[in-house]
């Protein structure tokens, strides 16, 4: 998955009508304010003519016309201040109306993308995939505890799966709630349909609905979109989405080991992961794997950055897509 050039306009064109819009609203605003106060407009056309004026002065050599200039407009500017408080204006109802005052609603701030532009290609992407439907489905308002039996037990630990569970989306749901005022990672790892994924999920929901850019990778598409990068620069759309995959909120890498893994995955894999440990951008990982399979799979240093900096969670229980079949093939005879 790449963020094409389609996809990068069409954010930039929100970002125009944002800016008509705030337009259109401080027009608006004028308009009304010399509708009722007339001697307000008269004071910002003799702004404007004294600015004209001493502008004059000083392309003729006049070195006192600045301070000048500035006495007389900051005796104007008062003057205006008074008339829109003995009117009942607002204070700053004649300022521009940003929905991001960061940015101005530009998207940048000083060359780099604001974060309500991550913001925005987050939601872009969720909502262009069946992402964005899976989540009104897949959320901590719709998690069951349901389909983990308490007689399933984890030989190692001596804990059910209902038990596992529990802590687990307990685990999941502080890490949503705390986001941005505590830095965590998660590592979900277990058999296969056991809700790794549904919990990801979750998260996701909550975030994005939080105002948090979440991208959501599978791995193979998170390494093709790498290898796009690394292997020719000059692909705008592979440069811009590695970008995000390197500074949003949130990266969420699903089904880790379903991938090709070789030297170059490796190496690629471990530079994503400590450039966003170094950055304190957090990481969901959800895999199959168990730990012992990982260290196998991947490098050492690769291994020990998750289980050194990473919340790691193992899940048991039955299928619980097998369930769900069984159960509602049931629920049709």
């Amino acid at each position: 998955m790449r963020l094409k050039n389609s996809q990068y306009q069409a954010i930039m064109r929100s970002y125009e009508q944002k800016q008509l819009k705030s337009n259109d609203i401080l027009n608006r605003h004028f308009e009304e304010v010399y509708k009722q106060l007339p001697e307000f407009k008269t004071l910002d056309e003799s702004i404007s003519i004294l600015s004209v004026q001493y502008g004059k002065k000083l392309l003729n050599g006049d070195d006192s016309a600045v301070a000048s200039l500035k006495k007389e407009l900051a005796i104007l500017r008062s003057r205006k201040e008074e008339l829109l408080k003995s009117a009942g204006f607002p204070a700053k109802y004649l300022e521009p109306v940003y929905e991001c005052n960061d940015c101005k609603d530009t998207g940048y701030i000083n060359g780099q993308k604001c974060h309500c532009f991550k913001k925005a290609v987050s939601k872009l992407l969720y909502s262009q995939s069946n992402l964005s439907e899976v989540l009104s489905l897949e959320n901590f308002d719709t998690f069951s505890t349901d389909y983990y039996s308490e007689n399933f037990i984890d030989p190692k630990s001596g804990r059910s799966a209902r038990e596992v569970i529990e802590e687990a989306y307990r685990v999941c749901l502080e890490f949503a709630q705390t986001f941005g005022t505590e830095y965590n990672n998660l590592f979900l790892y277990g058999d296969v349909g056991v809700g790794k994924t549904f919990l990801s999920n979750c998260i996701a929901q909550n975030l994005i609905e939080a105002g948090f850019s979440v991208l959501y990778f599978s791995a193979p598409a998170l390494f093709n979109t790498l290898a796009h990068h690394a292997f020719d620069k000059n692909d705008a759309d592979a440069h811009n989405m590695h970008e995000f995959i390197y500074d949003c909120d949130l990266l969420i890498i699903d089904d880790l080991g379903t991938e090709y893994t070789n030297s170059f995955v490796s190496s690629q894999f471990f530079s994503c992961i400590n450039e966003r440990l170094l950055n304190r951008h957090s990481t969901v990982i959800s895999t199959n794997l168990s730990l012992d399979a990982l260290a196998d799979l991947y490098t050492e240093r690769l291994f020990s950055r998750i289980t050194s900096n990473y919340i790691l969670l193992k899940i048991i229980g039955d299928d619980i897509r097998i369930k769900k079949k069984l159960q509602n093939r049931e629920d049709e005879l």
